[in-house]
This record gives structure tokens, C-alpha cells and sequence, in this order.
């Protein structure tokens, strides 16, 4: 059976499942969270795979470009798994997360660790960045797997909102995914065929926005180099939860950038 056929095949399951998806970001969020019983690599969440390879990628820009004196923001932080890591790596933390179901599961997940916090708010609403200059001053911003999923006006949205946080002082590094094929090739390769939908995949289907990719040209959209300067930018792993049957770890091409606001 060819490539295309077995695709073709997968067409109406994807639109049964992404038919049932809330209209509401923000509800759709807080219902997946409500909704999670694991987490982990081998939970129910698709890209919560705490890949220690993934973050060591990170953790060479992370230490070398963000001032420690600044506290650190994780940008749809989920449970907080990487919020968790961020603060083995720097002495203040905050995960924010416009899922009230979401903090309160990372604050759970992070009862022992005294320097994460985290806070509900949508990073991409009206004063956002000016609520949280206020809570923390400057800032350096961390932001793993979220412009992707946000439409290019909610993505310049955020972007202004961590420009002001940022306030020339921090800088921001994202990681996003930019998968480059169509929905269908990146559905079929994290599992999916017309027979079996793997669970964490079929999770996000029914209840989550539809995503897209990020990479230098959305990049440049959202952060117009008037505002932004780009430090520095390239490919990445970004690794998410086992879903085939051998139980490998499973990587999804990507794309990072570090920027500094002007």
C-alpha cells in the first residue's frame, strides 16, 4: 500500500477526532489538563518526554546567554517539567500557563522544589508582559512548544507581551517544532495509521488547537527585527513521548531561536 493511500486513509479518523475539539483555546487547554492522569515519558501527555538529550541541547545557550541575577519565565509550562528543570539550572523560576488546570498540576509535580512557582495567566492577552514586569521585573524567557500552536496574530501577541517582560535586560529563547512535511506525513510519523492512533496523539486530537510549524520565516514574522535582535538561531531535536510500538524515544525536527528586545 502506498504512502498516499495509507494517508488518504487516515483522513477520517483525523476528522472525527479534531471535530470534537473545543472552539476556545483556553477552554480546550484547561479540559486536556483537567482531563491528564499521567504524566511523564510514558504518560499521557504527546510531548512531555523530559528528554534529558533535548534540554542538554538547550542548556549550553540557556547558561551561556541568560543573566542569573534575572529571574527565568517558562512560557506554557504545562505540569512543569521543564520549569522543574530550569531550576536546577537557575535560582528563581516561574511556569505560567493559561490552563488553571495545568499550574495547578505543576504546582503538584513541584511541591519539592522551592525555587518554581508558577502563576495562570494567557501570555498572549492585552498587559500580560506588563503584569508579570511588575510581579518580577526583567526577565529571561524560556518558551518550549508554544508558538506553533498560536495563529500569527496571537504569536505577534506574545511576542509583544515578552518584549516588554524582557525590558532590555533578558533575553528570550524559544524551541519550537517545524516538522516539513504536511499534517498527514507528521501524524504518520509519530504513529498514526488508519488502523491505530497511538493515545497521547489521539488525546491531543480530540481536544487541543490544531498545529502548525515554526521556523526562521514565522520567526521573523513574529519578532520583526525592528524589535528584535536574533542572537542566534538553528535546527533542534525536539523529542516526545515513545507511541510507536518498539518504545523508542522519537524526535520531531525543530527549530530555536535566541532573541534580545530592542
Amino acid at each position: 500500500m502506498s504512502k498516499l493511500w495509507q494517508q488518504l486513509l487516515l483522513v477520517p479518523t483525523v476528522v472525527r477526532l479534531t471535530s470534537k475539539a473545543p472552539r476556545d483555546p483556553h477552554t480546550a487547554w484547561d479540559r486536556y489538563w483537567t482531563g491528564v492522569r499521567a504524566t511523564g515519558s510514558d504518560g499521557d501527555v504527546l510531548w512531555d518526554s523530559d528528554s534529558a538529550a533535548e534540554h542538554a541541547q538547550y542548556a549550553r545557550v540557556l547558561l551561556d546567554a541568560f543573566d542569573p541575577a534575572l529571574p527565568v519565565i517558562d512560557v506554557g509550562c504545562g505540569n512543569g517539567t521543564h520549569t522543574r528543570w530550569l531550576a536546577g539550572l537557575f535560582p528563581q523560576v516561574l511556569g505560567i500557563d493559561v490552563s488553571p488546570g495545568a499550574v495547578a498540576r505543576a504546582a503538584h509535580e513541584a511541591r519539592n522544589i522551592p525555587n518554581a512557582d508558577f502563576l495562570a495567566v494567557d501570555a498572549t492577552g492585552e498587559g500580560a508582559g506588563a503584569q508579570l514586569l511588575d510581579r518580577l521585573g526583567p526577565a529571561n524567557v524560556f518558551v518550549r512548544g508554544v508558538f506553533h500552536v498560536l495563529d500569527p496574530a496571537h504569536q505577534a501577541a506574545l511576542a509583544a507581551n515578552l518584549r516588554t517582560l524582557v525590558a532590555g535586560q533578558g533575553q528570550v529563547f524559544l524551541a519550537e517544532t517545524n516538522f516539513p512535511g504536511s499534517s498527514l506525513d507528521y501524524l504518520t510519523a509519530l504513529g498514526a495509521s488508519h488502523h491505530h492512533v497511538p493515545r497521547q496523539l489521539e488525546r491531543a486530537l480530540q481536544h487541543l488547537p490544531r498545529p502548525g510549524r515554526f521556523g526562521g520565516k514565522e520567526r521573523q514574522r513574529a519578532f520583526p527585527a525592528s524589535e528584535w535582535e536574533l542572537r542566534s538561531e538553528g535546527p533542534i531535536n525536539i523529542e516526545v513521548v515513545p507511541m510507536k510500538p518498539e518504545g523508542l524515544p522519537q524526535q520531531v525536527p525543530g527549530y530555536f531561536a535566541l532573541l534580545k528586545g530592542v
